[in-house]
């Protein structure tokens, strides 16, 4: 299983596991008290140079207390066909991506991950949809855990820095 929720709804979400890149469990309560940008990303989408924004915010804010989490998705156009270690690897040599990338996961319909299941509902799209409807979905989460804003895919993550900036304080 890539991600595990408790049976209860949970309130924030450090309840939350996954499998990081590696296929290791990780717990999302590691970033207890940090604001948390989590993205849906793939490797072959029109989207995908978002993942030099994504980088330089962790560069620039991660001391401050941001978290970057990328979230492989192969469900919108097979844009991310390749293994776990072909995404790393991608996204290191082309982007010098060093944020935290997990698992390649499902983000939408039923075989979606508990975790994005969690976050379509705590911070709906586009007149209160549910659904993720393509790569680079971006979800902002406050340091008590709580995601408070949905950005589309094409929010570019210059455009959340003012958000995250007031989260961060």
């Amino acid at each position: 299983m890539k991600s595990s929720v408790p049976p209860s709804n949970p309130e924030s979400i450090y309840a939350f596991n996954a499998l990081d890149i590696h296929g290791k469990n990780f717990a999302l309560k590691k970033y207890r008290g940090k604001v948390m940008l989590i993205v849906n990303t793939a490797s072959a989408c029109g989207f995908t140079p978002q993942l030099k924004g994504l980088q330089a915010l962790h560069q620039e804010l991660g001391e401050s207390g941001l978290v970057v989490l990328g979230f492989p998705c192969n469900q919108f156009g097979a844009q991310d066909p390749g293994s776990d270690g072909e995404i790393e690897v991608f996204c290191q040599v082309n982007y010098g991506v060093s944020f935290p990338m997990m698992a390649k996961v499902d983000v939408s319909g039923d075989t979606a991950s508990p975790l994005f299941r969690w976050l379509c509902q705590q911070a709906p799209g586009l007149l209160g949809s549910r659904s993720i409807k393509w790569n680079f979905t971006k979800f902002l989460v406050d340091a008590q855990g709580h995601a408070i804003r949905r950005y589309a895919s094409t929010d570019e993550p210059s455009q959340i820095k003012k958000d995250i900036l007031t989260l961060l304080g």
